[in-house]
């Protein structure tokens, strides 16, 4: 990446996750002529042939190169270098490096659209220039001066912006990165053992986390228990009331919350997490019991990762992605279909529309959708937040994912979801309705340990997967998801009235989340058409 960066060469990041034929879709749209692979992922490049090869010249494999690999790529006309290979490749030979403008173009990133082709987002050496240094300006605003010393973990796809970015910003302090092995049951393990004092995080690893600290206090006995719920309760209620993380309850982080720390390697100052909403339950957790400061941001491929960051120390901005960094522009603009007003006096609320030098350059060869979404300079970014009094923002909705039911009324799919992930025993949800239907049903990941201890109180035997089959199980959870609702003053068509569990979480395996694990709505119906089908029958007899 630096090399490109260095030449004037588009690095086009390729990342399997994106689905099937992702890979040969974007070897042929960027028109790639040089790719670098692992060498276990040679397999998947081959996958693209002959197509491919109408662009693609020179494969270089990171490791070696198996014979008949090898055999496969020259009978295509190309050429394989295992990369011992690669290097003596260059001899003796001086290269001077050409002028570069800050208009150029630095990377094609193609982003994991939830529906259709991925869209090639072009970012220029300014957009990422103007980040790198939005983000130090924030940082050292906030008193967090990234230092030599620091370490980073990274074990987002490196094709992804967020990550791109953050290690754009470690290689510019000369601070350190270290990855991941590949494995998110591991990454715990990898974490306590590089020991990083920042790590970015999608909510679902931090969900993970959380669920894993709730369970060792649940199985912990009475005496430990009580100590960590009354440290929780004093920490908490310091920070609430204004007080820094470090300075709420020294005693207390000694004696119970180091632990934690501990957890995650000793060292970790600053959590960052991004991609997609943070629960506020589990974002003022762990602010309190992980001794460090955990950050809420939002941003996209085409803003160059971060547009908004919550900041440290400050508990009013719990559940809100904080106010926009330096350099970056935002208004909202009114959604009169959804009832959305940004003028309105008492709660500002709209399409969040951003406009600045971290914007990206438009869509290769898609000039139609360039324009559609940049109007006057302002990029459309299709969600809906809401100013808070304090200059933060909170993102509430998604102007896309909206649909009316057979009775004429709109549903905001998104903001359902958010509502209803946070019912205890519910890992995630998938909320479905259509206008030839009345009602909503959904789709569940239960949490493990949740269903199996509300199994084993309530006389249901069986392993995991039989207890989801279960009806009273399924009872159980529409219940508490109908409680939840309830407590949020939802509308009665708002409500689930039907659920399926599936005690196999929603996954890229089978292509219904993209690597920023945001659900892919057509896959998803596609994959669950008969359990839906299923449902809205029952319903009816």
């Amino acid at each position: 990446m630096q090399a490109c960066n260095a030449h004037g060469i588009y690095c086009v990041p390729l990342y399997d996750t994106l689905g099937a034929g992702a890979v040969e879709f974007v070897l042929c749209h960027a028109e790639v002529q040089i790719a670098f692979v692992e060498e276990n992922k040679i397999g998947e490049i081959l996958k693209t042939f002959p197509n491919a090869t109408k662009f693609l010249k020179t494969i270089v494999s990171f490791g070696k190169v198996n014979p008949e690999h090898k055999e496969k790529v020259e009978e295509n006309g190309l050429s394989i270098y295992s990369w011992e290979e690669f290097l003596q490749l260059g001899g003796e030979e001086k290269f001077e490096l050409p002028p570069k403008e800050k208009d150029d173009i630095c990377t094609i990133m193609y982003t994991s659209g939830t529906t259709g082709d991925p869209k090639g987002v072009l970012i220029s050496n300014k957009s990422i220039i103007t980040i790198v240094s939005a983000v130090d300006e924030f940082l050292s605003n906030s008193g967090e001066e990234l230092r030599e010393d620091d370490v980073y973990i990274s074990y987002l796809p490196l094709a992804h912006i967020f990550d791109r970015v953050i290690e754009e910003v470690f290689i510019h302090h000369g601070a350190s990165i270290g990855f991941w092995r590949g494995d998110v049951k591991l990454l715990v393990e990898d974490i306590g053992e590089l020991k990083p004092t920042v790590f970015c995080a999608v909510p679902r690893v931090l969900d993970r986390i959380y669920g894993g600290l709730q369970d060792k206090i649940t199985t912990g006995g009475f005496l430990k228990k009580t100590l960590f719920n009354v440290a929780y309760k004093y920490k908490q209620g310091n920070m609430l009331k204004g007080s820094k993380h470090e300075e709420a309850a020294a005693v207390f982080d000694k004696l119970v919350f180091t632990k934690v720390k501990r957890g995650l390697g000793g060292r970790v100052r600053l959590i960052l997490s991004g991609a997609a909403p943070l629960s506020r339950h589990v974002e003022e957790y762990l602010r309190v019991v992980t001794c460090s400061h955990v950050l809420q941001g939002y941003g996209l491929t085409e803003t160059c990762a971060g547009s908004f960051v919550s900041l440290p120390n400050n508990m009013s901005m719990l559940g809100t992605v904080g106010p926009p960094l330096p350099y970056v522009e935002v208004r909202l603009e009114s959604v009169p279909e959804m009832g959305y007003d940004a003028l309105s006096s008492e709660t500002p609320r709209g399409e969040i529309c951003i406009r600045g030098d971290t914007l990206f350059s438009g869509y290769y060869k898609r000039e139609d959708l360039t324009k559609e979404i940049m109007v006057d300079g302002w990029f459309h970014t299709g969600d809906i937040g809401e100013w808070q009094p304090d200059g933060s923002m909170k993102i509430i909705d998604r102007k896309k994912n909206i649909f009316k039911l057979s009775q004429g009324e709109y549903v905001a799919v998104e903001n359902l979801e958010n509502i209803f992930g946070q019912t205890p025993g519910v890992d995630s949800v998938w909320v479905y309705g259509n206008s030839f239907e009345s009602s909503l049903v959904a789709v569940v990941n239960p949490n493990k340990q949740a269903l199996e201890r509300w199994a084993e109180s309530n006389g249901v035997t069986g392993e995991f997967a039989a207890i989801c089959e279960d009806p009273k199980a399924k009872e159980f959870i529409l219940g508490e998801l109908t409680k939840m609702g309830k407590e949020k003053k939802l509308k009665g068509f708002e409500l689930i009235r039907a659920v399926h569990l599936d005690p196999v979480p929603f996954d890229m395996d089978r292509d219904l989340i993209t690597p920023t694990y945001k659900k892919k709505r057509p896959q998803l119906l596609k994959y669950y058409q008969s359990v839906i089908d299923g449902m809205y029958q029952s319903m009816k007899y």
